[in-house]
């Protein structure tokens, strides 16, 4: 019962992250491409939010890209990376129209592509040089998904999964920290590659031996150790790396009088790959979630760190200006800690000399400090503001409620547009 309750947990925190990334220019360019590319007389999937349909892979594609417009959705520390946001559009792709599901058969499909995913992720950074993007090994655990929901025998299967790693993105992951832009992590095109391979599959595409499947994979412990039980959830909508030197601050807004204009610097000592998310004058929500400085500034200047706080940085001026302000040091000692902790000190200090520092932090929402059901969901309907109260309780309702309800009760609160 504890993995399906954490599969309910994350398919909600998903959900939501998808509605306040709806709103994105990301979110709104990927559908329109996905609908006009792939739209026409053989639509099958629906887009998240939106009314239109398309086909399987490109709605994949579309929906992906839609939650992973809003950094605010879970992870896992050691595969350094995102599972759900490529999971969840693949098992929508697939069961979005399809007869006689029900939301047990969709939670079941969730836990395999984690499992799968998250195995994959670890093993590829285990194996290879490069620090890759989230695509290079999400894309395997979406084709799981195909693979399940469409019923296919061992040989093609085993065939969707070496399509899927021989075609998924490997983005260089630190280019995109260096210079935040629409690609994010590329889970979009992992789940799109996914969905891909396992209808390529189906026809009987063949492809190369997944070499992190049949290799590297760490199978043993499949259906004993559950890998979805040890995901993270993020409080706020910016990269992971950022969030101990978010809590840290708020931390010490809570315990002392910060007057913002007052402060002279701020110092944050912290592990190297979040001092690179070093971007202290965003312009796009792409450049504030991948922004350091400007999310701390703006947690300190607002009292927290909301979405719509993200979608437009350029317009806040007292978040920018403080943001001026920060530089971030990176610690040997914090730096060979992760991934496994991921810790930040916040120094603050005053024009007229004073000074405030914290402890080194470590953020709320990790396996050992997880947020709580009713956190996760003031989180859900914050997310959700857009889609109305009504129909905010009613996919929440479904999400939580009895595993044989039907898939299409969801599906139809998810695709119709806002």
């Amino acid at each position: 019962m504890e993995v399906v309750h954490q599969a309910r947990r994350c398919l909600l925190d998903l959900i939501g992250v998808a509605a306040a990334g709806t709103g994105t220019s990301l979110s709104k360019i990927l559908r329109d491409h996905a609908s006009r590319h792939a739209g026409g007389s053989r639509q099958t999937s629906g887009l998240l939010f939106d009314g239109r349909r398309v086909g399987a892979a490109h709605a994949a594609l579309a929906n992906a890209g839609t939650i992973d417009a809003m950094d605010g959705h879970d992870g896992h520390r050691l595969a350094k990376g995102h599972a759900g946001v490529a999971v969840l559009p693949a098992v929508l792709a697939l069961m979005d129209g399809a007869p006689g599901r029900v939301m047990g058969d969709l939670l079941s499909a969730l836990v395999v592509g984690y499992e799968v995913c998250l195995r994959a992720g670890m093993a590829l950074h285990r194996t290879a040089a490069d620090y890759h993007s989230s695509g290079a090994w999400n894309a395997i655990g979406a084709a799981a998904v195909g693979a399940r929901v469409l019923g296919l025998d061992e040989q093609a299967t085993c065939h969707a999964l070496g399509i899927a790693e021989y075609s998924a993105p490997r983005g260089p992951m630190m280019r995109a920290i260096d210079h935040p832009t629409m690609v994010k992590d590329s889970s979009a095109w992992g789940a799109q590659a996914g969905v891909a391979a396992a209808l390529l599959a189906r026809e009987g595409f063949t492809g190369a031996p997944a070499e992190l499947v049949d290799g590297a994979l760490e199978s043993h412990d499949l259906g004993v150790r559950w890998r979805i039980t040890e995901q993270y959830f993020k409080p706020h909508p910016v990269c992971r790396w950022a969030h101990p030197a978010v809590q840290a601050g708020l931390t010490l807004a809570r315990e002392h009088d910060l007057p913002i204009d007052e402060i002279e610097e701020i110092e944050v000592i912290t592990f190297d790959a979040a001092a690179r998310l070093r971007t202290a004058a965003p312009r796009t929500t792409e450049e504030a979630q991948y922004s350091l400085p400007f999310a701390l500034a703006s947690a300190l200047v607002h009292g927290e760190l909301a979405p719509d706080r993200i979608l437009a940085p350029q317009h806040d001026e007292a978040a920018l200006e403080l943001a001026k302000k920060i530089r971030s040091t990176p610690s040997a000692e914090m730096t060979d800690e992760f991934p496994a902790r991921r810790r930040a000190e916040v120094r603050i200090r005053f024009t007229d000399g004073r000074s405030h520092s914290s402890a080194p932090t470590l953020a709320d929402g990790d396996p050992e400090s997880p947020l709580s059901d009713d956190v996760l969901l003031e989180k859900f309907e914050d997310y959700t503001r857009p889609l109305g109260r009504r129909r905010s309780d009613s996919i929440a309702e479904v999400v939580l409620g009895e595993m044989d309800r039907g898939v299409d009760e969801l599906t139809r609160l998810l695709m119709a547009p806002i």
